[in-house]
């Protein structure tokens, strides 16, 4: 009678979704590319595809020759088969950067060849060494309209010497990722390969209008910390059609560390992420935080492949991050061979320094994670809240578990509170008895099915 009730009072906010009021998938909204009018080749400016000529003059001129189309409709950087060997460069605005098919940019291994840069604002150092950073193989400050795209060329961060340099703790600045924009709007990354990144892959910071789709990530599986694709403190964001297998996590949403991502307030939104097959070795395949302290919110993410991992989907933070992780929707999930299925924890308990403040508590509230099928899971659900601030509203809905004979407990949960309907196995009680988080779930759901079916018709149209 009370389930009963509650669909009844859910069901009357039908009107608020046929208003809008929960947006559309942000993947809907991507504009096709337009060819550039002006095109050059890399061979134009000296560049010799071998392997071992450094190239960085090349591209850096090639780059600065095609800004001055940037008021005629733009310009393409074309890069042959070949590899390219190259340091740090910069793209500019109202570019194309194409890589064809055989073409591959290998990144110096000699890191007394890549510049040193300031650590980002809403980080405060560098996230592994205190100072500054070393510069990403391909940067975009600034910018707007640019575009790294290709016929399945390849961009290999050649990662091993950092990743050494990282086990034995001799890194004298925090490592490279292979692509980073910051501060740049309308960007789109797609139809091409990434290896071997030092650390991050793809790393839109501070941007807005984002679009990767349709690339693959690989690095070994005992590549410290190497992660696919991170947005930072960035909107509007459309991540699909890509198959990613990393050291530690394969997707992974942030938004700054502590006092300084606070201070910065930039978060991460209106994210939308579908069609994508995730392994991550020994991180997640789908990590929220923990760097969190501007805020994670508006996140859409369906239609997903994990497998091979120690984590699935993954929510972390901490005392003094502050804060928010909320409005997140994961639905239609097939897992497979994941040590923990679904997990958030409150005890990511590293910062910058000793400024932060232990007071500063995080939100999580307003999950829905609903249509997920698991087997050979070792854990279903692993919830460790903080108790002063407990995660609450999580919503679980038609999942179905199996869980391996490896597992002696296959829910462990404090300080969490939520409604379950149709989970096996059977979660926590926390997670499984009516109470005010009952109504807000099924009033969640119901948006969600009505913003689902919405989508479905307009896209038939």
């Amino acid at each position: 009678m009370l389930v009963a009730l509650l669909l009844l009072v859910a069901l009357s906010n039908e009107a608020r979704v046929l208003n809008g009021e929960r947006g559309d998938r942000q993947c809907e909204f991507n504009p096709a590319l337009k060819p550039r009018p002006h095109s050059v080749s890399i061979l134009e400016f000296g560049a010799v595809g071998d392997g071992k000529t450094l190239n960085t003059i090349a591209f850096q001129n090639a780059i600065f020759y095609l800004k001055s189309f940037a008021d005629k409709g733009g310009a393409q950087l074309y890069v042959p088969p070949g590899t390219w060997l190259t340091q740090s460069f910069n793209l500019t605005s109202h570019l194309t950067l194409f890589l064809e098919k055989g073409a591959v940019i290998i990144g110096s291994q000699d890191p007394y060849q890549w510049d040193v840069v300031d650590p980002l604002p809403s980080y405060g150092r560098g996230l592994e060494v205190p100072g500054g950073r070393y510069q990403s193989l391909i940067n975009g400050y600034m910018l707007h309209d640019v575009v790294i795209t290709g016929n399945n060329g390849t961009i290999d961060g050649m990662g091993l010497t950092w990743w050494e340099s990282f086990k034995s703790h001799s890194l004298n600045y925090s490592r490279p990722h292979l692509v980073e924009f910051v501060a740049s709007n309308d960007v789109v990354v797609s139809n091409l390969t990434f290896l071997n990144a030092p650390a991050y892959n793809i790393h839109p910071v501070y941007c807005s209008n984002v679009h990767i789709h349709n690339i693959s990530i690989f690095a070994p599986p005992e590549s410290p910390y190497t992660v696919g694709i991170v947005p930072d403190s960035s909107d509007h964001v459309c991540i699909e059609d890509c198959t990613i297998a990393t050291g530690y996590d394969a997707i992974s949403l942030k938004s700054g560390w502590d006092e300084y991502g606070i201070a910065y307030g930039r978060p991460t939104e209106n994210v939308h992420i579908q069609r994508v097959h995730l392994q991550a070795s020994y991180g997640a395949t789908l990590a929220f935080g923990s760097d969190m302290s501007g805020g994670i919110s508006n996140v859409v993410v369906e239609h997903v492949y994990l497998y091979n991992s120690k984590g699935g989907i993954n929510f972390r933070t901490s005392r003094g991050r502050g804060g928010y992780m909320k409005e997140i929707i994961i639905t239609d999930i097939v897992m497979k061979n994941i040590y923990t299925a679904i997990s958030a924890t409150g005890y990511c308990d590293s910062h910058p320094d000793d400024k932060f403040d232990p007071n500063a508590l995080p939100l999580l509230d307003h999950f829905i994670l609903q249509d997920i099928i698991g087997t050979n899971i070792t854990i279903a659900g692993s919830f460790a809240g903080i108790q002063e601030s407990p995660f609450t509203n999580i919503c679980l809905s038609n999942i179905t578990l199996s869980v391996n004979y490896a597992s002696s407990t296959t829910w462990e949960c404090s300080n969490v509170y939520g409604f379950s309907d149709s989970v096996l196995p059977k979660p926590c009680p926390d997670l499984d008895s009516p109470s005010n988080s009952s109504l807000s779930c099924l009033n969640m759901l119901s948006i969600v099915g009505k913003t689902a079916v919405s989508s479905s018709m307009s896209m038939k149209k």
